[in-house]
């Protein structure tokens, strides 16, 4: 959600031009008021008006190396006046070491990339790689997911927005996940239940997929052995797990990725994002080497124009050096634990605050109308619904303060540039202490 807060209330020309032509995403255009952006730097944009906020929540959870990344600007621009664009067929320097870099920074032997443009294309071609190489149709996925916006990967998403986009594509099943908070069902117990319907389904599915660590829909991080047992499940019913590590990448959750957390190699990952800080659009899916063996002699029926696009793999290119050579992986586990720190504080100070979860600067706070148990302000609905809800008033507040964080449903998404700093960390938190007096006063008890 954007904010809009003019000294006159009244819009920009160019926010003024962009209501008018501009398509909102997820939106009621009726509802859409965007927000003029003129400058960013480090952890922080500033609005036409001159206010300053700090970006709690990256943008769209993407922005991780902030907004000074002069390395990845630079690399783009070079590569520009080089040679713009060039076929798929071809290739360039950037696009082929950045092949060999995701080679090195990807978990086991995950080894062959083939480059696009978003996180929703990196699944699509996650999802015909699997169907291509097992001779199977169905995916797996869970309920509490999102996956992207084509055909596609819609359909594998289990977010209530994919239900305005039904009937998607065919061979789509769904399945609960590990949330200790909002379920019914044990982290571990939804296993069983997985295992269950892998053997229910026959021999007919060509992958499981999941988020390592769900992101849009509450941060949700699963037990340390779920992964691990989960990619056992699937390969036992002689199916792939695919990864989507399209928010939970390079070095968001303190690790490389989300796998990494626990531990486990899958047989493909997709992958945005982060990949270029958000500097340029380019999304990834890498696969194990006995996957691209197998399309040495069977064909890869897949491709885009744009696919490794040179200035985007320019910027991937940069982007991973960057996050290597000023050890920002390892600056996100460190400030990450303080973050967790601070988050807890939060929760100890309002009883509205139901819980506080979450690894590196990958952080969730979940709201709660009863200090008995959890009774979300926001629900699923809420997605594809108009109007807003005490969540959306929490952000809002926050952002009157001078902090954006992003909100999903019923949680409060944290996921700021991998550059915060522990006093910038301070700040934010202190204008979410402020904001979350909204929600203790909304309480039902």
């Amino acid at each position: 959600m954007a904010y809009e807060e003019t000294v006159d209330d009244r819009p920009t020309e160019t926010e003024a031009t962009d209501k008018e032509y501009v398509f909102g995403t997820w939106s009621y255009q009726s509802e859409v008021s965007p927000t003029e952006i003129v400058e960013a730097d480090g952890v922080r944009f500033t609005e036409a008006d001159g206010s300053e906020r700090i970006d709690f929540s990256g943008q769209l959870m993407c922005s991780n190396l902030g907004h000074s990344a002069d390395d990845v600007a630079d690399a783009m621009a070079e590569q520009a006046q080089t040679g713009a664009y060039f076929a798929p067929g071809f290739t360039t320097e950037p696009r082929a070491e950045l092949g060999e870099l995701l080679a090195d920074v990807t978990p086991g032997d995950l080894s062959k990339t083939f480059f696009s443009t978003s996180g929703t294309e990196a699944v699509e071609a996650a999802i015909k790689i699997a169907r291509f190489y097992t001779g199977k149709q169905k995916i797996l996925s869970r309920y509490r997911s999102y996956h992207g916006a084509t055909a596609g990967s819609i359909s594998v998403t289990g977010d209530p927005r994919r239900l305005k986009a039904e009937p998607g594509i065919p061979g789509t099943i769904k399945a609960p996940d590990p949330y200790a908070y909002g379920s019914n069902m044990d982290p571990m117990e939804s296993l069983d239940y997985i295992d269950e319907m892998l053997e229910l389904e026959g021999d007919t599915v060509a992958a499981v997929l999941v988020e390592p660590i769900v992101g849009s829909n509450g941060i949700l991080v699963p037990p340390e052995e779920y992964l691990p047992r989960l990619k056992e499940i699937a390969h036992d019913h002689g199916a792939l797990l695919i990864c989507d590590e399209v928010m939970s990448g390079f070095g968001r959750t303190g690790e490389w990725f989300g796998s990494d957390v626990f531990g486990v190699t899958p047989d493909i990952m997709t992958m945005a994002k982060g990949l270029t800080g958000a500097y340029a659009p380019l999304g990834a899916t890498i696969v194990t080497s006995e996957i691209a063996d197998h399309f040495e002699d069977e064909m890869l029926c897949h491709g885009h124009t744009y696919s490794g696009h040179p200035v985007a793999c320019a910027a991937g290119l940069a982007a991973v050096k960057t996050y290597q050579e000023q050890n920002l992986v390892e600056h996100a586990a460190d400030v990450g634990e303080y973050l967790g720190e601070r988050l807890d504080d939060l929760a100890d100070d309002h009883p509205s605050v139901g819980d506080t979860r979450g690894v590196g600067l990958f952080r969730g706070v979940e709201l709660t109308k009863s200090s008995e148990g959890r009774v979300p302000f926001g629900r699923r609905e809420d997605k594809i619904s108009k109007g807003s809800t005490v969540v959306d008033e929490v952000a809002e507040r926050a952002y009157e303060n001078g902090t954006y964080v992003a909100n999903m449903i019923n949680t409060l998404v944290i996921a700021p540039p991998l550059t915060i700093t522990e006093d910038d960390v301070d700040e934010a938190v202190s204008h979410i202490d402020d904001a979350l007096s909204v929600s203790d006063a909304a309480m039902e008890d």
